[in-house]
């Protein structure tokens, strides 16, 4: 016996929903929500500046088809490019990530939601740069703002409860549908075309974690999130057409995300959607590293200095032990070489041995040039990891979200130090008060390798003063940012 296949086309699927009446509906009224997001606009910003140093990062920049001028088009920060939005956010999304020092989400997925500034900042100085040219007026940065919070937002929700990669896809996933409604509200399009540009995004065949992994690391990962969400906004003009949408993207019987690629299980939000994510935001002020490690990167930093006041090196040690959480185990312990920069700031060891012999992290210290130092790979295979159950709890602790490390350090000689610990990074939400003014440094350093002094100094102080930064039209503020 056979039976039909209903045609029935359903209603849109309650998450689909629940995503466009927060971004086309909600009103943010969390002054913290909008300092922090001013705090991480300046950080975001001066991540791709530092990576336009790169060549690995800026061969991937400018037009697909070299040569080509787009009137209106959005600008690329540091950059003379003047592109369409699609390719812009592109280059915006790719600086960004480039070297892995934006902000970050952890929960049963992680990630980093700045990498949504990509689309929205290219959408909006687009949309900006066209009414102009039409009279009709731009929008501002607070509108940047509360989109940077509402991205915050979907993408941190939807992560606290939902763990994408322990089904092989990649937090980028989240960049898409995030960027894909905010981008769609941001160029005008009705709830109805909010609604189908996120089901669209739910349909896209989603990024494999494959390069992000041992034995495969390499440099997509550094720009998986600039196609991401350059793809959110591709999907969001082509909404605005009136492309129809797809109201069980999620929940249909085998065709659907859910049963496709989440093993049939539904999602799970732990919130409503408001403005939690922006408020408890993770930064990477001091040190380029993968956040599962930022922690033990400032114990290795607190090792190096103890070890100079005893006078003893790093030859003298026989073994370090690290106490850490399963997170980070699952990730980034690596042993066996490693093959590019992509392959050493995914792993821990490395982040621990080299502060540990030179006082610091930065950028450059994942390049061959640092890297082909034997010492380093020395002591990296001295160091091993162990979960600490604890650890592992307070890391998904909705009262704590701590990332927490501990360092121990035994010497050849059988002496040891006392384990060094630390539970929260300087870029946790609990330090605050301690890590902005190095953040506001960080920006102004980042400024330094692009700008003029008279330039730097007003784009600094233009984003140190928040009621005029919000009203400044997106496209006035993007000029600043021309070479």
């Amino acid at each position: 016996m056979s039976s039909h296949i209903s045609n029935v086309r359903p209603k849109p699927d309650k998450v689909l929903t629940q995503i466009a009446d927060y971004v086309t509906g909600y009103t943010v009224t969390s002054r913290e929500a909008y300092e922090t997001a001013r705090y991480c606009l300046m950080d975001t910003l001066g991540c791709g500046l530092e990576a336009l140093e790169y060549p690995a990062c800026t061969k991937l920049l400018g037009p697909i088809a070299p040569g080509t001028l787009v009137p209106n088009g959005a600008r690329v920060p540091g950059t003379q490019f003047q592109l369409d939005p699609v390719q812009a956010a592109f280059n915006i999304g790719a600086m960004i990530r480039w070297l892995d020092f934006n902000d970050t989400w952890l929960a049963a997925e992680w990630g980093h939601p700045s990498d949504n500034l990509g689309g929205i900042l290219a959408a909006a100085d687009w949309v900006s740069r066209a009414a102009g040219s039409s009279g009709t007026k731009p929008l501002i940065m607070k509108d940047v703002l509360t989109g940077m919070i509402k991205a915050h937002e979907v993408q941190g929700v939807l992560a606290l409860k939902n763990s994408f990669n322990r089904v092989g896809l990649d937090h980028v996933v989240l960049v898409k549908v995030a960027s894909t409604a905010v981008v769609a509200n941001l160029i005008g399009c009705s709830y109805d075309e909010v609604v189908n540009a996120v089901s669209q995004a739910w349909l896209d065949g989603q990024s494999l974690r494959t390069y992000r992994h041992a034995p495969n690391t390499g440099s997509r990962k550094s720009w998986a999130a600039g196609d991401a969400t350059s793809r959110a906004v591709r999907l969001a003009l082509i909404s605005k057409t009136g492309e129809m949408g797809y109201p069980s993207a999620l929940t249909a019987k085998k065709w659907g995300f859910y049963d496709v690629l989440f093993g049939g299980k539904p999602f799970r939000l732990e919130r409503p959607f408001a403005a939690y994510v922006m408020e408890n935001v993770l930064f990477k002020i001091s040190y380029p590293a993968e956040f599962h490690a930022q922690t033990a990167v400032e114990c290795a930093m607190d090792i190096h200095a103890e070890l100079r006041r005893q006078g003893r090196k790093a030859e003298d040690i026989r073994k370090i032990t690290i106490r850490t959480h399963e997170a980070c185990l699952r990730i980034i312990d690596k042993k066996g070489p490693l093959h590019n920069p992509a392959d050493r700031d995914h792993c821990i060891q490395y982040m621990v041995a080299v502060p540990i012999l030179f006082g610091r992290l930065t950028a450059h210290d994942y390049e061959d040039e640092v890297a082909r130092d034997p010492r380093i790979d020395a002591l990296r295979a001295r160091i091993t990891c162990a979960e600490d159950k604890g650890f592992s709890r307070d890391y998904h602790d909705p009262a704590k979200r701590s990332i927490a490390n501990a360092l121990t350090v035994e010497f050849k000689d059988g002496r040891r130090l006392g384990e060094f610990v630390c539970e929260y990074p300087i870029g946790h939400k609990r330090r605050r008060r301690e890590g902005m003014p190095i953040l506001v440094e960080k920006f102004r350093t980042n400024l330094a390798r692009r700008f003029p002094e008279k330039r730097r100094g007003a784009i600094l102080d233009l984003c140190l003063d928040a009621p005029r930064l919000e009203r400044m039209p997106v496209n006035e503020f993007m000029d600043l940012f021309v070479i």
